[in-house]
């Protein structure tokens, strides 16, 4: 790529309004000036200054978006990565191949958060053919919805399952973590580029007690996993 990903430096959506891109940058300006003795970083804050300098441009920023879309190869299947044909464990990937990009799209495109099956089957490399089985099985924990057109939604008890249990399966973690650009470093705390989410606002510890108790056979095979 011949141009840095300011998106992806700013930890933010292609999709961003301005308003969040000036007050990332105000946070992030801080952080990163050199005077600041525990986090500057004299080469993140002129890598930050040139993104905003794009970005807070409507003509510049619409210029780099084009160009972005040009130079950018299309991320490569996870099925590069991860094992989708293993007769049981093969499936339980699939599962968590589907929630962690389904995951990624709600964080990244709060106000478009739905993928399509061609989408999903193209992002995992594994034929439709095949999903069927685990399209039924999320949508029956009540993980995913899915659209009369087909499309695919992250619920809230989705969400929960994604972020209590990434560090307790190392496939979900992986996936989460990928370099097939399905994630975005965590937000630190205070920061204002920080999702609202609904699991916190609605009874979160309820909801997160009652998804637990939902996927507790989940986590049991993954730590099989881990001990062989």
């Amino acid at each position: 790529m011949s141009f840095p990903n300011y998106y992806e430096f700013l930890q933010i959506s292609p999709n961003a309004e301005t308003s969040t891109i000036h007050r990332v940058y105000r946070f992030l300006a801080v952080r990163f000036h050199p005077d600041n003795p525990e986090t500057g970083d004299a080469e993140k804050f002129f890598t930050l200054k040139q993104a905003y300098e794009v970005l807070s441009n409507p003509a510049r920023r619409a210029s780099y978006d084009a160009a972005f879309a040009n130079e950018t190869p299309p991320p490569a299947p996870l099925s590069n990565e991860i094992d989708f044909l293993d007769q049981l464990e093969g499936e339980l990937n699939r599962r968590l191949a589907v929630l962690a990009l389904l995951y990624f799209r709600r964080r990244t495109h709060p106000e478009a958060p739905e993928v399509s099956l061609q989408e999903v089957e193209k992002r995992m490399g594994f034929p439709r053919d095949y999903l069927d089985f685990t399209i039924w099985y999320l949508q029956k924990k009540g993980y995913i919805t899915r659209a009369d057109n087909s499309d695919f939604t992250l619920t809230a008890d989705g969400v929960d399952f994604v972020e209590t249990q990434r560090m307790n399966i190392p496939i979900l973690n992986k996936l989460l973590t990928s370099t097939a650009g399905l994630y975005q470093p965590d937000r630190p705390e205070g920061d204002p580029r920080a999702d609202s989410r609904a699991t916190t606002a609605d009874n979160g510890s309820e909801r997160r007690a009652g998804a637990d108790r939902r996927i507790r056979p989940d986590r049991r095979v993954a730590g099989d996993r881990r001990r062989r």
